[in-house]
């Protein structure tokens, strides 16, 4: 594996103001936390903000925690829900696209079909839909480490463009 990326060189869309959720956790609890992406978690098009501190949380033994917008409060209340499975899922891969200012794009959701400059990027972890796609990724102890082949990991399903293509060759 590739060491990870420069921060600033992935380009994201929070739900949430991050440098207010990093201040209040930090507070909070007294140890050091970073933002890492917006995606899916569970739910298909729910957008998650993930952020990681190094020590596990004392009382849950978590990573990763994300921050959500319920989608039956009406007040839109903010939820907060473990997410270490962006590390220790194999399910959570992030192709990216490059804009003309060399920043790196992810789709973060099912449903979020992102056009730039001549590139597409579509299908969030569920499947990479894309043009002319620049890399897949892998979150690693907060961090987009790039994946040097896509068997990188045993057992490992792709979930890529190829996925399904056999059901239909025979049209």
């Amino acid at each position: 594996m590739k060491s990870g990326l420069d921060p600033t060189a992935v380009k994201h869309a929070p739900v949430f103001d991050t440098k207010k959720a990093i201040s209040y956790y930090e507070n909070k609890d007294g140890v050091p936390i970073k933002y890492v992406c917006t995606t899916d978690l569970l739910a298909s098009d729910l957008p998650v903000d993930i952020f990681y501190r190094k020590t596990p949380h004392p009382e849950f033994g978590n990573r990763y925690f994300g921050l959500y917008k319920n989608p039956y409060a009406d007040d839109a209340r903010i939820m907060i829900t473990n997410a270490d499975a962006v590390e220790t899922s194999k399910r959570y891969i992030f192709g990216v696209i490059e804009d003309k200012d060399g920043f790196l794009w992810y789709s973060q959701c099912h449903h979020d079909c992102l056009m730039l400059d001549g590139s597409m990027i579509d299908g969030g972890r569920e499947y990479i839909r894309s043009t002319n796609l620049k890399g897949v990724f892998k979150i690693v102890e907060g961090e987009f480490v790039e994946r040097l082949n896509l068997e990188d990991e045993e057992d490992d399903e792709w979930l890529g463009q190829d996925s399904g293509i056999e059901d239909f060759t025979n049209y």
